[in-house]
This record gives C-alpha cells, structure tokens and sequence, in this order.
C-alpha cells in the first residue's frame, strides 16, 4: 500500500480548514462550492477506487469543475487529506456501553475497526502527526474516557488507548488484505484452501512438520482456511485486554 501522512500540509491553513475558520473572499461571484462539498468527492473517490486516486484533479473531475477551482477553497492534498480524516472520524457513534471499562474498551476497537473496514484507504495514512480537528479531538476523548479512573496515570492512558488502536490496525489490515485477495482472484479463501490440500498431501512430507501439519489441519478444517480474519480480531482483542486487566489489578492491590 502507497502510504500517504496526515499533518503534512500548511498547519495554519490546515487548521483553518478542519475548523471551517477558513476565511472567504467577500468579492467577485458566489462561490459554487463549499469546502465540505469537495470533501464529500474525495471521500467518494477515495473509498471506491483508493487514496492513490485521489489527486486534486480526480476531485475536480467528480464535481465537473477544472482543477484550479478547487484551490480557492482547498489549499492542496495535504489539507484535504486532513479534513477527510477528521470527516470521517465524525461518523464513529462513540456509544457509551453499560459495564466495566473493558466493555468500554471493546466498544473503541469495535467501532474503530469498522470505521476501517468501511473506508480501507484509512490503512495508507500514518497518523503520527493526527489532523487536530472536532472530530478527531472528540474520537481521542472518548477514548480515553474508557479508561478514566480506573487507576491508570495519563500516560498510561494514553498508551492503553493506542494499544488498542494499535492492534485494530493490524488486525484490519489482515482482514482487507484478505479481502482484496478474494475480489481480485475470483476464488474463495475455502475454495483455494479446496484445491490446495490434495497436492500438499501428495507432494510434501508432512512428518517432517508435525506441528505444522496437525495445526495446521485444525484450522483448516474449523474455518475451512488458512486464516479466519474475524476469529482472529476476536481472539487479539481479548489477550490485549487480559494484559489492561493484569496492569488495572496491580495497580488496585495493596502493597504489603
């Protein structure tokens, strides 16, 4: 995946635009755009054909006007691209769940993870430098408010929270991956798994990786695959929790 970086645009201007503080000239015609008209087009763009597509000049293409149109509204990709992240981040729900903080945290990866499987582009953005808007700040304090006093210090919070972000992205990116590959083979994950089985057994000696050869043979025959995506994000998320729940339960007893 080509990867692309949020924050890389002119911060001032950038700002300016995730908090539609932008100013607009008084003079000439009424403008025919709005700066979340084109975000709407490069979020069309991006989620059918991908982040490598979306240039200024697709954008333009999509709203039917030139190119240099979009400038007076869009100072260049790097802004765009911030706002789309920030846009998107808007469409988590950030429902609070009944329960402990690990009903909570559950809450976060699951809605994170299908915020990604929805717009898969999100994979080709590192966020180490986050687009610093509404939404983005209003997603981290949700976040966070999973595990507020449960006797975590703020760093630790803040590291909690992107563990878990952490392993989503990973998990989410197994998960596309594995997807595309069904789209663009034309063949199910059980009908190449089908077609490959017989030739293994006949062509490898499978004595000499009995571990391999018995777990393998397991999984296959339980999601008849080689991998279970779902089973697979279920299983993580609940071992990155038990290590939360192993640093909150030290933290709650008493020294002696």
């Amino acid at each position: 995946m080509n990867q692309e970086h949020s924050g890389s645009g002119d911060p001032a201007k950038s700002l300016e635009l995730l908090w539609r503080r932008r100013p607009q000239s008084t003079r000439g015609p009424r403008p025919a755009l709005n700066v979340d008209q084109i975000v709407e087009a490069a979020l069309r763009v991006a989620d059918a054909e991908g982040l490598a597509a979306m240039s200024m000049r697709r954008v333009a293409d999509e709203l039917g006007v030139g190119a240099m149109t979009l400038y007076r509204y869009v100072p260049g990709k790097g802004e765009l691209l911030d706002v789309m992240l920030d846009t998107v981040y808007g469409e988590l729900p950030r429902r609070a769940v009944p329960g402990d903080w690990r009903a909570a945290l559950e809450e976060v990866a699951r809605e994170n993870r299908e915020l990604y499987l929805r717009h898969p582009w999100l994979l080709q953005v590192a966020t180490s430098r986050p687009p610093l808007g509404p939404n983005v700040m209003a997603k981290y304090e949700w976040e966070l408010s999973a595990v507020e006093g449960i006797g975590l210090t703020d760093v630790e919070m803040d590291a909690t929270v992107a563990l878990v972000n952490g392993f989503v992205h990973g998990a989410v990116r197994t998960d596309v991956e594995a997807r595309q590959v069904i789209q663009r083979s034309g063949m199910t994950d059980k009908e190449w798994w089908l077609a490959h089985v017989p030739h293994l057994d006949q062509i490898s000696d499978l004595a000499k990786f009995p571990l391999a050869a018995r777990v393998g043979t397991t999984v296959g025959n339980e999601f008849d695959a080689p991998y279970d995506p779902d089973h697979a994000f279920e299983y993580g998320l609940q071992r990155v929790l038990d290590g939360v729940f192993a640093l909150v339960a030290n933290r709650s007893t008493p020294e002696s």
